[in-house]
This record gives C-alpha cells, sequence and structure tokens, in this order.
C-alpha cells in the first residue's frame, strides 16, 4: 500500500515542482491536451466534479476516463478530487467508494461541518489524503470562516481540529486559499506537517511568490 504522502513526495522531488493544475472542463479529449502540454510540470491533477456531473451520464464517463489515463499513463503524478464532499457517515461511505475506489483518485477535497464521525470513510484510509476546507479562496469566506468561537476565528478552530484530532491515520491536509496569505502564514504556524491544498492563483488574484513562502512546510 503505498501512502499518498510518498508518492506525494517522489513527485515533488522528481519535478521539483509544487504545481496542481486543475482540469475543470467536461472534456476528456480537452483534459488529455491539457495533461499532453503540462505533466512534466506538476506534481498533482485537481478534477473539479461539478463539471462532469453537470453533464449527466456523459460528463461522468469523461471523469473517469481523465482519472483512467492518469492512473495508467502517468501513475506516478498525484490525482485531487475536488468533489468538496460532506455528508452523514454512511453517505460519504458510497462517496468514498466511488472517488477512491472507481475513480482511483489518491485525494478528496471534503467539508468538516458535520464532524470527525461523519468523514470516517474516508478518514480511515490510510492510503489517501483527505484535504479539509478550512479557509476557502473565494471572496465570501469570512462570512462564516472569520466567525469567533470563545474569541477564535471558526477557521483557525478547524485546522486545530484536524490536526491535532482527525489526523490519526496521518492522512489529512488543509484547503487554504492563495488569495488570503497572512491567514495561510498563520494556518502554517499552527499545523506545520500538514499538506496544503492552495487554490486561488490566477483569476482569483493569489499571489503565487507569497503563497509558496507562506505555505511551504519545512521540507
Amino acid at each position: 500500500m503505498k501512502l499518498f504522502k510518498d508518492k506525494l513526495d517522489l513527485r515533488v522531488k522528481e519535478v521539483d515542482s509544487l504545481l496542481c493544475v486543475g482540469l475543470d472542463s467536461d472534456s476528456f479529449k480537452f483534459n488529455k491536451e491539457i495533461i499532453y502540454k503540462t505533466h512534466d510540470l506538476v506534481c498533482a491533477y485537481k478534477p473539479n466534479t461539478a463539471f462532469y456531473e453537470a453533464q449527466g451520464e456523459k460528463g461522468v464517463a469523461h471523469l473517469k476516463m481523465t482519472c483512467d489515463y492518469l492512473s495508467e499513463e502517468h501513475p506516478e503524478i498525484v490525482i485531487i478530487i475536488d468533489a468538496k464532499r460532506g455528508d452523514v457517515e454512511n453517505t460519504n461511505e458510497s462517496y468514498a467508494r466511488f472517488l477512491f475506489d472507481y475513480l482511483r483518485a489518491d485525494a478528496v477535497t471534503l467539508h468538516p461541518y458535520l464532524g470527525r464521525d461523519s468523514l470516517r470513510p474516508f478518514l480511515e484510509r490510510k492510503d489517501k489524503m483527505n484535504f479539509i476546507l478550512c479557509r476557502t479562496s473565494n471572496k465570501g469566506a469570512g462570512e462564516i470562516q472569520d466567525l469567533l468561537v470563545e474569541g477564535v476565528p471558526l477557521y483557525q478552530i478547524i485546522a486545530q481540529k484536524v490536526a491535532k484530532d482527525w489526523n490519526q491515520n496521518k492522512n489529512c491536509g488543509l484547503v487554504v486559499g492563495a488569495t488570503y496569505p497572512e491567514e495561510l502564514a498563520s494556518l502554517r504556524n499552527m499545523a506545520p506537517d500538514l499538506p496544503f491544498l492552495i487554490p486561488g492563483v490566477g483569476t482569483q488574484g493569489g499571489d503565487l511568490e507569497k503563497s509558496v513562502r507562506a505555505g511551504v512546510d519545512k521540507n
């Protein structure tokens, strides 16, 4: 059983890159072209399920073809499914089977709102990585995530929970937006060993250099 962290570390060293490229289309042909042009530059690809689900059966087929192509042609590259799942435990069991067994993904993005028990089907997959939404990159992120709980912003409490309580199998990470570099730096101090998935560079305005400086771990 190859652990996510081992696979990622190997790939990062091989290509000297921390770049994750989104595959936010509904076409396998288009994705294949992106992969062809970028596969020597990336450590991960991140398809967002919404773009495929919106097309129904055809879209899901293209998502499956994309993941199969990566698994077979570029097995050294990490596949992160941006699904943002988070439901009761038995529902998450089905989500986990679809994402990890059917699509053969290495990692997934998840909501923390229902608590640790709801995420058990994901957290018990010791070889996979679970990126928990913490400080997201969208403009309205602070509406909920900045709410104070006994004087502490909610997003920091989530980070503490994930780092101290949920990461027993060493397979948790955090989603932290590049659009909030100060918060990113503070979260790196709070969770020095967790992998971060950092969206928001590019269209959303996140600064690449600031994000890298604030987000990298000691290695």
